[in-house]
């Protein structure tokens, strides 16, 4: 039995000002095409559908088009929520459009939903976990003893009754210890959140989501397929693809990526602002993509958003890398620390920490003068 492992599509998305509809667009197609040419007997989306519980119109439009698609092409479809979802609003309607073999997986309230299909091999079970929080458990389960995310998932997972001999295939949407984060993702602080992997154990598939990173954790059974697309410059060195994974007799599992092309990479650009401005350097790039620019002029460029954006339409973040910008958050104090300076002289400390250069004397003149009306003013 061949699936499509997919997760975090983040349909609606927005980064840095820019909607990816178009880019969500463009990668589901690449999907569907290589559902006509794969025929996958079902899709797996294992959470993190929309961007947020309440998603815009054109997210909700966009979903709707994939899934008539893949039912059009009689490839079943088994979704859970993720954290970024509304389990209730995701799974709306859900017995009604499950004739078409789109099965969404409702709220948690105790049980795991399970579904069965069956190949020469014999029957496997898919079980639907969507995100669940310890005390979404604690409150189906008051009598067992729920302390931390790992207690949660396990007892969730007692719910779902594996039949011996049988394959079985679990979506979850969880933050398994040992992942390989981004800056894209939502974690508890201090990784309370974690779940162990072994409160995984005893299936032939997990088909994780959570992480964008593609990643096994430990098993090969037990992976993250990562998202379809790039939401931070922290994944520029990803490289995105879909999962595929065929289970032939009990313990026999294939596993292979194929690659995705997105309509517009993320990239990062670095130098000063005539270099990065110039033709030659526009001229080196291949493609249209989402880029960051990185200038390491010392002096802060007017405007260089603005400008920038007229060569690079598609331009989403500018920092700055010099002198000032490597000082951010280092100014040297001394020995008698902020109590050994004045008003005035903690002021020039930090200008001159923060841009590379003193106040110059007419600077210092208004700056002092600024403190002399303050402080008459507070009389």
């Amino acid at each position: 039995m061949k699936f499509f492992h997919l997760s975090d599509l983040h349909l609606g998305k927005i980064v840095h000002e820019f909607s990816m509809i178009p880019d969500q667009e463009h990668i589901l197609g690449e999907i569907l095409n290589l559902a006509r040419s794969e025929r996958p007997d079902a899709v797996l989306i294992a959470g993190d559908v929309f961007d947020r519980s309440v998603a815009p119109a054109e997210a909700l439009r966009l979903l709707d088009s994939f899934l008539v698609a893949l039912s059009g092409m009689g490839i079943r479809v088994f979704m859970i929520a993720g954290n970024h979802d509304s389990a209730d609003r995701l799974s709306f309607a859900a017995q009604l459009i499950s004739s078409a073999g789109i099965h969404i997986a409702p709220a948690f309230d105790g049980s795991v939903t399970r579904h069965t299909l069956t190949d020469e091999y014999g029957e496997v079970d898919i079980f639907l976990l969507p995100f669940i929080r310890p005390v979404m458990v604690k409150k189906a389960f008051e009598e067992e003893k729920i302390e931390n995310w790992t207690d949660a998932v396990r007892v969730a997972l007692s719910q779902a009754q594996r039949a011996q001999g049988r394959r079985s295939v679990l979506l979850a949407h969880q933050f398994v210890t040992g992942g390989e984060t981004c800056e894209s993702e939502e974690f508890s602080v201090g990784g309370a959140d974690n779940v162990d992997a072994a409160a995984f154990a005893g299936f032939d598939y997990v088909a994780l989501g959570h992480l964008h990173g593609p990643q096994q954790m430990g098993l090969p059974q037990l992976r993250y397929c990562g998202s379809p697309l790039k939401y931070s410059f922290s994944e520029v060195k990803h490289n995105k693809s879909l999962t595929v994974v065929e289970l032939k007799e009990p313990g026999n599992i294939d596993i292979r990526q194929l690659p995705l092309t997105p309509l517009r990479d993320f990239k990062e650009l670095c130098g000063n602002y005539e270099q990065v401005s110039s033709k030659a350097f526009y001229d080196a790039l291949k493609r249209d993509d989402y880029l960051r620019i990185t200038l390491t002029d010392e002096e802060d460029q007017p405007g260089a958003m603005q400008k920038l954006r007229v060569i690079y339409p598609h331009l989403m973040s500018l920092r700055y890398d010099n002198k000032r910008t490597q000082k951010e958050g280092d100014l040297s104090l001394p020995a008698g620390g902020l109590d050994a300076l004045g008003p005035l002289d903690l002021f020039e400390k930090l200008f001159e920490d923060q841009n590379g250069q003193p106040l110059s004397q007419a600077q210092r003149d208004y700056v002092a003068g600024l403190i002399d009306a303050i402080r008459e003013d507070a009389r």
